[in-house]
């Protein structure tokens, strides 16, 4: 995130955070969580996204999609779908649709999920494959069964042990980020309008941020968003977490720059 957010300042920046993504990249192309884990993550999808987005040229953006065709969540595996089906019913999905984990061995998660799905469409935008295909249409078919009942994405599940699952800001963005190019089905519509109305009470810096970035794809009004989040971050200097300041300087700059999880198919 502090990549995308730097590059729109000077070319030193783009090469820089380059560098630092091509050098943390684990040899079987995904990125971890964190800089010395050896194990890759979720964070793939947004390493991705990110080369992507600065047009890096090397062989790192195969190897990584190469890593995310791959990786599923625990339902990808048979034995686990048979849980699922049989055994388990506490949780109502279903589970031969699946994402993308948190990390290996997990369940598949909304977030995850999202993001994976936004890096392989950006990067397979002109050079789609059967598989790549698949695995996108795999992804969104998981977001859709996992909608909430009133629209809007909780974590992960819509319901548990029959009781519906409240939204969350942040994960319903990411999931309409992930679902932009979709056709505008009743529950996307109804998740977009969810979206639309919290944001307008939201003071959380990270929450506001991603919901400017969602709603400006969706052609929908972010300017009063905008002017509200300068206000709360001031210079920004309360913000401890540069996650957090990042996505903020991208909603911020929306529609001053290139999107940076914008779906071109």
């Amino acid at each position: 995130m502090a990549g995308l957010a730097l590059a729109w300042m000077t070319p030193a920046n783009t090469s820089s955070a380059i560098q630092f993504l091509l050098n943390s990249q684990l040899t079987d192309g995904g990125w971890p969580a964190f800089q010395g884990d050896s194990e890759a993550s979720w964070t793939t999808a947004l390493a991705l996204c990110t080369l992507t987005a600065l047009n890096e040229t090397s062989d790192a953006r195969d190897r990584a999609l190469s890593w995310l065709l791959k990786e599923r969540g625990k339902e990808g595996h048979w034995l686990w779908r048979w849980k699922f089906k049989t055994a388990d019913r506490y949780v109502r999905f279903n589970p031969d649709k699946y994402g993308w984990p948190w990390s290996r061995g997990a369940g598949s998660w909304v977030i995850p999920t999202a993001f994976s799905v936004v890096a392989i469409k950006q990067f397979t935008v002109c050079n789609r494959s059967e598989e790549s295909e698949k695995r996108i249409h795999l992804g969104v078919e998981m977001l859709l069964d996992r909608a909430c009942v009133d629209g809007g994405w909780n974590s992960g599940n819509s319901l548990v042990y029959g009781v519906p699952l409240r939204p969350h800001v942040e994960a319903t963005a990411i999931a309409l980020l992930a679902l932009q190019d979709e056709q505008r089905t009743e529950m996307i519509q109804k998740s977009l309008s969810w979206l639309r109305q919290s944001a307008a009470s939201v003071d959380s810096v990270s929450s506001l941020a991603w919901c400017i970035l969602t709603l400006f794809v969706y052609q929908e009004p972010i300017g009063v968003l905008k002017n509200r989040l300068a206000t709360i971050i001031g210079d920004g200097r309360d913000i401890r977490n540069n996650a957090t300041l990042a996505t903020a300087i991208l909603a911020l700059k929306c529609g001053e720059m290139i999107h940076p999880f914008e779906v071109l198919r």
